[in-house]
């Protein structure tokens, strides 16, 4: 599915009109130690934050925003570097990130918080959980581990793997991709969607036109480089951080749940898996109404 057609209204992929799709949601900027962090939260009930990752932004966790505000006071958080929070030159190790998510629910006026993460966005929910357990109620992992050194085994060609991960090593080189995808994100974007999605649709034109457009600059593809060019001090930082207490679960579809669990269990002490049929990377596109009955289920305790 091709992210290329003619637009003439820019304006409605940006936040301020995004909220309005989704009723009882506003949306805020606050700033936390000099960094500007952006998020959405609607709902009413006990801490729900959510974590989105790379190439997309809060809007990923769209169609399962109303079901969780049911129960739960939804914090959807733009990490360091992504869409309209700061995209600083430095800061980008996870246990760095966790500690922004920190300073912002403090802020917000919250002690302890569950956290929950997709892709980039579950490497610092878990490091969150890990570094701050009296912050931390209940952890969700969307269908992504943490850095540790088991990614140094990741081959240099693309041999018994259902989709190489190429973009991990390209997001490493600095300065270059900038330069290659600027004004044209979306051709990372849309093949990274079709190669890891089981149903492309999901993902709509109108979902990827807002991403393509939050991650078209170079600012913000240097910033979005910089969570992968991090990974070596994630690698270092996991193995100080304390095993996680909380009560913890995993999330995924078939084809990564034993890889899920198998990178979790070290890490964690408490972790139940949740297998979702049908669902690809993107699982909270493709099969939202599954995802949010399972979240809200765990932060139940009916899991």
């Amino acid at each position: 599915m091709s992210s290329i057609f003619v637009d003439n209204d820019p304006g409605k992929y940006e936040d301020s009109q995004l909220v309005n799709l989704i009723p009882g949601y506003t949306s805020h900027i606050e700033e936390v130690e000099g960094l500007a962090l952006h998020y959405v939260a609607g709902g009413t009930g006990s801490p729900l934050v959510l974590l989105a990752g790379w190439p997309q932004t809060w809007w990923s966790f769209h169609k399962i925003m109303p079901a969780l505000a049911e129960k739960h006071h939804v914090i959807v958080i733009d990490i360091r570097g992504m869409g309209s929070s700061g995209k600083p030159d430095v800061g980008y190790s996870k246990k760095n990130m966790a500690h922004d998510i920190l300073n912002l629910i403090k802020k917000i006026g919250y002690e302890k918080v569950s956290i929950g993460g997709h892709d980039i966005g579950a490497t610092v929910a878990i490091s969150f959980a890990g570094n701050f357990p009296q912050n931390t109620e209940k952890l969700i992992v969307l269908d992504t581990p943490h850095p540790d050194e088991n990614m140094y085994q990741l081959p240099m060609l693309p041999v018994g793997l259902p989709v190489y991960p190429w973009w991990v090593a390209f997001n490493q080189v600095k300065d270059l991709p900038e330069k290659l995808v600027e004004g044209r994100f979306h051709l990372i974007q849309d093949w990274i969607f079709d190669q890891l999605l089981k149903d492309q649709s999901s993902i709509s034109d109108f979902d990827r036109k807002v991403y393509s457009q939050a991650y078209n600059d170079k600012a913000s593809i240097r910033a979005s480089n910089a969570w992968y060019q991090a990974f070596t001090q994630d690698i270092q930082d996991i193995k100080a951080m304390k095993i996680i207490d909380a009560p913890s679960i995993g999330i995924t579809g078939s084809d990564n749940y034993e890889m899920l669990k198998l990178s979790l269990s070290p890490y964690v002490k408490n972790l139940e898996m949740k297998e979702i049929d049908g669902a690809g990377h993107f699982l909270m596109e493709e099969r939202p109404e599954e995802t949010a009955k399972s979240i809200l289920r765990f932060l139940a305790g009916l899991e």
